[in-house]
């Protein structure tokens, strides 16, 4: 019987990748605490107050008058609003008189684009 041999690579050593990948971002990857106020609406005490501001507007949207009475996601759902948008400042974030009860669809369409006109004359969302 024969000796067994290994046979040689067929294959070069491959150079390291040193570009990205076309579907990977160029640049450096995205910061998790970019916009720390957006977990500040995960909290215990955020879900609080939202109740009690429901409760306070009586499920009702303070803009239309509608019964705020859809399940989440629907456009009659019940939003908490901003009525001044806070922009990060956490007073302005947690103040119940600055909160009001309106539905998705008057949230998701009037109120962004009130919000996204004024961007330019308040600041920048930080």
């Amino acid at each position: 019987m024969g000796r067994l041999s290994i046979p040689k690579p067929k294959l070069t050593q491959v150079a390291r990748r040193t570009t990205f990948a076309p579907d990977q971002a160029k640049g450096p990857p995205p910061t998790q605490h970019s916009r720390p106020w957006k977990a500040w609406y995960s909290t215990a005490r955020w879900q609080r107050l939202r109740q009690e501001v429901l409760i306070r507007d009586a499920y009702t949207c303070q803009r239309t008058f509608r019964l705020c009475s859809g399940r989440p996601g629907e456009p009659d759902s019940p939003v908490v609003n901003h009525i001044r948008p806070h922009r990060g400042n956490e007073v302005l974030f947690w103040d119940p008189a600055n909160l009001q009860t309106v539905t998705k669809q008057v949230h998701d369409s009037l109120i962004q684009a009130e919000e996204q006109d004024s961007r330019h004359t308040q600041g920048v969302w930080s």
